[in-house]
């Protein structure tokens, strides 16, 4: 539209803006909806979002049918991915609006009671978690599950069936005497834990993380060959129905439905998140509720969904073009924000590696402040092109470390450059060794302090050899101050030593030394994970030390031995040879087991063998166990822990806050104990 053909009410720069902002919104819907690669944080897209409505609002003569504002997903005209085939959805998809405040939910009673057509207004109200997942619809025929689809734009979305046939959550057949026709919506996601631990694999294998478990999802739902997808622990939550053929029966509200495809075997939100009542004053309680308890759920979510229960009113409410009026979703503070680089500097880890960290401007995001990111690598800072004085994107999902998502390039101040990499490692001086091609530079000098700091942190860290109090700051001390340089000076430090350290008195380097004292006979596989291996990761370590038993066998291991191994190939069994074939290396082993140290066999481990040949899954809170410490145990007594409930589960072990895992639990009739009796069970119980 040109500035003679604007009506006279629209100032040129609120069209040309109002043009921008659709531009945007568009291209976002299409890397979020096609790619599953979004260029937007949700909190930058909301915030342009937000803007456009606004002027459309102002100027009406803006808004045009295809708007992002007035369609759902994908911008019309734009087609779905062309790599799935297309699937129209019988009853639309539509988005919820959003609020954020308990005044936006009475202005949004207020807006439903001022359409309703009848004499007195009396709902009642569903409240549910909003997963931050990817939305779906899967329909069942004769109780078969025949198509899996995408929302799409709301109206067409992308038959994914085959890869949704892998998740084992979602029943292909019903249980129960299921309609012949049944549209079921949900949120396909993944946990945090399960996410926590496929970025854990990827970083292992030198590949780039994901920033959150929905992008995880999203990248599994869109692959083109199912197995890939089969290889990650998605699972479902529904959350409400598109087209149902119930015949005489039909439920009249959400929560009766609810129940029956609870019956039918579909996974529904857990009873404990799940509100049910007539007072919109208690809705929002449950809602503020849920905001407090969303970091010890094992689930993202970004918000809750307040719905009006009964069928017969939602059909009376109606919907606008892109939302229904009966629902909306109370979006949560955001995890991500905007802030500006202060500082750019080059820290050196325990491999030599260097590192790019970002100092940000102080940022309050999920319930802390944040200060600082990693920008990872010189490819990631390339990419970003991310300078001293940038405006950018950060977020940050549950315990996830807070990252750089986007630099807002408009907002860039004109004076500054790009970021110089060192020639020179900024801690010792020594020559940084950057292959061409790699992400990674490392620092030459294994003598380099910091190199030395961060070995020691890693061997002594909670997954390797868990020697408690020997954190950041002692580990400073006792390089700067006793020139410990390699692991096997800690089990040469003495009391007289550590009693002199700063802020260390005579009762706290007892502690220390207990603890070092006790991690003498750890098992290999921490032993191999401490010891910093590249490419040995806590999983290929576990690996390594049960396949070969003892750490003289793995000493002296070539690398065809370390083939046979279940996980090992060539890159890891090679860098392995490379690290015990280095006398440097060697003579710190050596020295280890001159200072006493004895790893143990893992066969070793197993005491009684009460858990032999089972699987073990632990959800909601532990209060004397530690993820990894149930982990350990439940291997001492030959079982094994994973994070997915399925048929092959032999043990749920349940805590407080346990949401679908043990309901699916329960549905399959799974054994389940609490915390004290698992710990009877193995023999490990002692009361406090």
């Amino acid at each position: 539209m040109t500035e003679s053909e604007l009506p006279p009410d629209v100032p040129p720069d609120a069209a040309t803006r109002a043009a921008a902002l659709r531009e945007i919104l568009v291209e976002a819907n299409r890397r979020y909806y096609e790619e599953a690669d979004p260029t937007l944080s949700d909190f930058e897209y909301d915030e342009f979002l937000r803007e456009l409505e606004a002027l459309e609002a102002a100027h009406p003569s803006l808004a045009a049918a295809d708007s992002p504002t007035q369609t759902v997903g994908w911008a019309a005209g734009r087609a779905v991915s062309s790599l799935f085939a297309k699937v129209t959805h019988r009853l639309p998809m539509l988005s919820l609006a959003n609020t954020t405040s308990a005044e936006d939910i009475d202005e949004w009673r207020a807006a439903m009671e001022e359409h309703h057509l009848g004499a007195t207004f009396e709902p009642r109200f569903t409240v549910e978690p909003k997963v931050d997942g990817v939305a779906i619809e899967l329909i069942y025929e004769d109780g078969r599950l025949t198509v899996a689809a995408t929302r799409g734009d709301g109206t067409t979305g992308e038959d994914v069936t085959a890869n949704v046939m892998t998740i084992r959550t979602i029943p292909r057949t019903l249980s129960g005497s299921p309609p012949s026709l049944l549209e079921v919506r949900g949120e396909i996601y993944m946990d945090k834990a399960d996410f926590e631990q496929l970025n854990r694999e990827l970083q292992e294998r030198g590949e780039d993380g994901k920033a959150n478990p929905r992008n995880f999802t999203s990248g599994s739902l869109k692959q083109k060959d199912p197995r890939r997808t089969a290889e990650r622990p998605l699972t479902m939550m529904c959350y409400g129905l598109g087209q149902v053929d119930w015949g005489d029966d039909a439920p009249d509200s959400w929560s009766a439905a609810r129940e029956r495809l609870r019956a039918f075997g579909l996974p529904v939100a857990p009873d404990a998140l799940f509100g049910l009542t007539d007072s919109l004053d208690v809705a929002q309680r449950t809602v503020l509720d849920m905001q407090e308890r969303r970091d010890e759920l094992e689930f993202e979510i970004d918000g809750a969904v307040l719905k009006v229960d009964h069928y017969a009113l939602r059909r009376q409410l109606g919907a606008r073009s892109r939302s229904p009026r009966w629902a909306v979703a109370y979006k949560f503070p955001p995890r991500e924000g905007r802030t500006v680089v202060e500082e750019i500097f080059v820290s050196v880890g325990r491999t030599g590696a260097l590192t790019p960290v970002a100092v940000l401007k102080p940022l309050p995001l999920g319930g802390v402040t944040v200060t600082h990111t990693t920008l990872h690598n010189r490819h990631e800072i390339e990419r970003l092109d991310v300078r001293v004085g940038d405006s950018v994107v950060v977020i940050r999902a549950g315990d996830v470390i807070p990252k750089i998502v986007k630099v807002l390039r408009d907002l860039r101040p004109a004076e500054t450059e790009s970021f110089a990499w060192p020639e020179a490692c900024p801690v010792c001086g020594a020559a940084v060794d950057a292959a061409e091609g790699e992400p990674l530079s490392y620092c030459t000098n294994l003598a380099c302090p910091q190199q030395v700091k961060g070995r020691l942190q890693h061997f002594g860290s909670r997954r390797a050899m868990d020697i408690e109090g020997l954190g950041d700051k002692l580990v400073e001390q006792i390089v700067d101050v006793l020139g410990v340089s390699d692991p096997s000076g800690v089990y040469r430090l003495t009391l007289e030593q550590l009693s002199e350290l700063d802020r260390m008195a005579e009762k706290s380097a007892q502690n220390v030394l207990a603890q070092i004292e006790v991690s003498r006979t750890r098992p290999l596989s921490r032993f191999l994970y401490g010891l910093g291996i590249r490419h040995a990761g806590e999983s290929v370590a576990r690996d390594i030390a049960k396949h070969l038993g003892t750490l003289e066998r793995v000493r002296s291991a070539d690398v065809e031995a370390l083939l046979d191994v279940s996980g090992v190939g060539d890159v890891v069994a090679e860098s392995v040879v490379k690290f015990f074939g280095e006398p440097r290396n060697a003579a710190v082993i050596d020295a280890l087991i001159a200072a006493g140290v004895a790893p143990v066999a893992e066969e070793a481990l197993v005491v009684e063998g009460v858990l032999a040949g089972k699987t073990v899954v632990f959800t909601g809170a532990l209060e004397r166990l530690t993820r990894d410490g149930a982990k350990d145990v439940t291997r001492r007594h030959g079982g094994k822990a994973t994070s997915t409930v399925s048929k092959k589960t032999d043990l749920v072990v349940a805590g407080p806050g346990a949401g679908s895992k043990l309901e699916k639990a329960q549905r399959l009739e799974i054994e389940v104990l609490d915390e004290e009796a698992f710990l009877r069970l193995v023999g490990e119980w002692e009361p406090e």
